[in-house]
């Protein structure tokens, strides 16, 4: 295996990584009743989480793309659902974008966007070409 496939493989695991780890905290800052992002120590990071999933969101359909072109296998069963990838990551990340806009992010904005179909079809999408990628 050459460093270019190394890199691919790599690229879109540590996407995914970022993007379910954002999820989790996400969840517990929600659970922690926050009326907004000032003056605690998760509050400070969520912004942080909420870029690094952004920008992982943003080209998780080119990753994907180039997994699969990397594993020199037929790529027609797959080029419909990087197409699913592509609308559930552009509209997850709007949805991000909405959230980050905010001059307060309390722990209600961060439950209501952690339970938008957009970001949860993400990350299904996401577990399911993982396990074809195996």
């Amino acid at each position: 295996m050459s460093a270019i496939d190394d890199s691919q493989r790599t690229d879109f695991a540590v996407r995914c990584d970022t993007i379910e780890e954002a999820y989790e905290f996400f969840l517990a800052y929600a659970s922690q009743g926050l009326p907004t992002d000032q003056g605690s120590g998760t509050g400070a990071q969520v912004r942080d989480y909420l870029r690094r999933c952004d920008d992982a969101v943003r080209s998780i359909g080119d990753s994907v793309s180039a997994r699969v072109a990397q594993l020199g296998v037929d790529p027609a069963p797959y080029t419909a659902f990087v197409d699913v990838i592509r609308a559930d990551a552009k509209a997850a990340s709007a949805a991000i974008q909405l959230v980050l806009a905010q001059p307060s992010i309390g722990s209600a904005l961060i439950d209501n966007l952690n339970a938008s179909i957009h970001l949860r079809a993400l990350l299904t999408d996401l577990f399911l070409i993982d396990e074809t990628l195996k």
